[in-house]
């Protein structure tokens, strides 16, 4: 298979994680999440809007390089907004390679907010988001237009080899 540029998109709690790694593990393909830069930058007193998109920018970067190797890569994000979804279609297309969006979304709400919920520690952490704060994000999330497969993980049945046939 020649190398791709995966990229997931969906709101936190939907799947997206366990769903990249999964393909990752299938394709023998690097991994990498915006969530860990966040936490780093955050480490370091960088929070806000801007150090978001400086994740973002260091994953696209990472990306990159991998991708330059002649690997596939797979990346792990909200993906909110066009903007940021932009800068995985600028990369594929600076790489030369094509890109595959994933959405992933929970069509069950409650299900949802039980996985939002599930997640979030004894300790209040910034980058793991309430279920209120959730509601907030879903409510910016800019629609994506274009190709793009969509997953439903409230659906009982495994995505993997649906999402493995869109990327071949």
């Amino acid at each position: 298979m020649r190398p791709v540029l995966v990229a997931f998109a969906g709101l936190p709690a939907v799947g997206k994680s366990t769903l990249a790694r999964r393909v990752g593990a299938a394709l023998g393909a690097p991994v990498l999440p915006v969530d860990p830069v966040e936490r780093a930058l955050a480490h370091h007193g960088l929070v806000g809007d801007v150090p978001g998109m400086a994740a973002y920018q260091a994953v696209a970067g990472l990306a990159e390089v991998q991708l330059g190797l002649g690997l596939t890569v797979v990346v792990d994000a909200v993906n909110p907004v066009a903007s940021a979804r932009g800068l995985w279609h600028d990369l594929a297309e600076r790489a030369g390679v094509p890109l595959r969006l994933i959405e992933v979304h929970c069509g069950d709400e409650a299900e949802h907010r039980r996985r939002v919920e599930a997640r979030l520690p004894v300790e209040p952490d910034p980058l793991l988001p309430t279920w209120d704060q959730t509601l907030l994000r879903r409510a910016e999330y800019e629609p994506i237009i274009g190709p793009r497969l969509v997953v439903d993980t409230a659906v009982d049945l495994d995505p993997l080899p649906a999402i493995l046939s869109y990327l071949t």
